[in-house]
């Protein structure tokens, strides 16, 4: 792996990301042996948008790796605002071996990677969401078994998770059908980006308004949140936007009978997903949600070791 920073998918080559899911499925299986991958070596956790996930599987996973992490609250920090992100930079690169960061700006995430000398991993921003986005892929090919001729169906808002699926999907070569009310697309920046470079893998990407359209015949059906953190004031607006877009038996019933449901949580039940979906056998989201530790801890290795 040559790259130093995790930011996108977008930066990562087809083997790139393909070395990460490797990695990531080689550690699950045989975590023992990867025990002093990054022994002694201190990860930064700067947390500018709370979480569970995040916080667990980074915390955890460099502990498991041989290394130790070093919490950094909105309060201790504010970035930007108590200290710039260059500063911030400047000052852990000095003292720690890599930065996670899970913020709301993208630029500040950029802003670290371009001023560190140490790796930077995107653990969330406004417009990315890249270790989720290869857990997520890790969890379709443990359960599918091969990407070819896959659909990947995703029904909501075109937010960060739902970038970082399209700039995976690109790479691994597999059909993504977005449906979205108006509006709330995915940026036109990743769409373009997407449909540029589709024929590179054979992949295919669709925007489409009708959830129906997006999810006939998909091997995976996933979603998110309608209203993410940050957006709260909009709430009550966007459940009435959103409605159409729920995953319930009646639209989950258009995709394959052997079709997974998948969503990157924490899920708002009884909004963008149903119980009788979410709980039902071919829900996979604990899974994925476990997958964010190997993956993260696949991420660490290949740039910090």
């Amino acid at each position: 792996m040559k790259k130093k920073d995790l930011l996108s998918l977008r930066d990562f080559s087809t083997e790139e990301i393909r070395e990460f899911l490797s990695e990531a499925f080689a550690i699950k299986s045989n975590p023992g042996k990867y025990s002093e991958s990054l022994k002694g070596k201190a990860l930064a956790l700067i947390f500018e948008k709370p979480s569970l996930r995040t916080r667990v599987t980074f915390d955890v996973g460099i502990h498991q790796l041989g290394g130790f992490s070093v919490y950094l609250s909105p309060a201790e920090i504010n970035l930007g605002k108590r200290e710039s992100a260059r500063d911030v930079a400047k000052n852990l690169e000095r003292m720690v071996q890599g930065i996670m960061v899970r913020t709301f700006a993208h630029e500040i995430a950029v802003q670290l990677a371009e001023q560190a000398r140490i790796p930077v991993i995107n653990g969330l921003t406004d417009f990315s969401h890249p270790c989720q986005g290869l857990a997520d892929y890790m969890t379709i090919l443990e359960v599918k078994e091969d990407f070819h001729g896959l659909k990947l169906a995703y029904v909501g808002d075109g937010n960060n998770v739902a970038h970082s699926l399209i700039y995976g999907a690109v790479r691994l070569g597999i059909h993504i059908a977005l449906a979205t009310p108006a509006g709330y697309e995915p940026s036109p920046e990743v769409v373009n980006w997407a449909k540029e470079r589709q024929g590179e893998t054979g992949a295919k990407v669709e925007v489409v308004r009708d959830a129906a359209v997006a999810v006939e015949n998909a091997d995976a059906v996933y979603t998110d949140v309608w209203t993410s953190m940050g957006q709260e004031a909009q709430s009550e607006r966007r459940k009435k936007i959103f409605q159409p877009y729920q995953v319930n038996e009646a639209l989950f019933r258009r995709a394959r009978p052997d079709a997974i449901f998948m969503h990157c949580l924490p899920a708002h039940r009884g909004e963008e997903v149903t119980d009788g979906v979410i709980d039902s056998a071919r829900s996979v989201v604990f899974q994925q949600a476990e997958n964010r530790l190997h993956v993260q801890k696949a991420i660490l290795v290949a740039l910090m070791a």
